[in-house]
């Protein structure tokens, strides 16, 4: 079955104002496909566009540059020109700036991981409210209402669980865990060098 943007704004209509609903927001972005520059015109999923280039002004990044000159050849009716001096070279600038924006982010998730982590560190004993935020195989995420996520081991679920991944679901004999289910938990121990904060399930609310 595929999926429209459109399937997901209604999605994301219907739970507004719930409790769920960033918890969903976020399942959704990581359920798409990540951005990557292209030098062919794929559109834009999430704004449902055929036709869609991206460029921020001022320039801030190298594609931007690259797409602001090509943009203004072609406006100044130098298109064959643009396609001589940038046929061959947008490929190989796409997918170098692609994989380059992936290592920024993926750089720039590892520090905000750590510093919760660090923030985390100080709130050992403290229970709290969350909202399942993710299930697996091995365990649960639980965000809290300040947006920090920790994670469940399944070891230290009461009882033994099967995972059903088509519904992200973790069922047991007596009780069953799922994404936007709220929660009680409490904080456990924090590990720096996964920069993971682990929680301990108490009670489903």
């Amino acid at each position: 079955m595929r999926f429209s943007s459109y399937d997901y704004q209604n999605l994301l209509k219907e739970a507004e104002g719930l409790p769920i609903y960033h918890v969903l927001n976020r399942v959704m972005l990581r359920s798409m496909q990540k951005a990557r520059y292209s030098p062919e015109n794929v559109g834009h999923f999430g704004l449902a566009s055929q036709f869609y280039c991206h460029f921020t002004s001022p320039i801030r990044r190298y594609p931007d540059l690259c797409i602001h000159r090509i943009i203004k050849l072609i406006i100044n009716g130098g298109y064959p020109e643009a396609v001589e001096l940038f046929g061959d070279f947008v490929a190989e600038a796409a997918k170098q700036s692609s994989e380059r924006e992936r290592r920024a982010t993926d750089a720039e998730r590892d520090v905000d991981d750590l510093y919760m982590t660090m923030y985390m560190s100080d709130h050992i004993g403290e229970e709290y409210e969350a909202i399942i935020s993710g299930v697996t195989s091995f365990g649960l995420f639980a965000e809290l209402p300040n947006t920090i996520e920790g994670f469940i081991p399944i070891e230290s679920l009461f009882g033994e669980y099967s995972f059903v991944e088509a519904r992200l679901t973790l069922v047991g004999q007596s009780e069953s865990y799922t994404i936007g289910e709220r929660i009680k938990i409490k904080v456990v121990d924090v590990d720096f060098e996964r920069r993971r904060t682990e929680f301990r399930l108490l009670e489903k609310i």
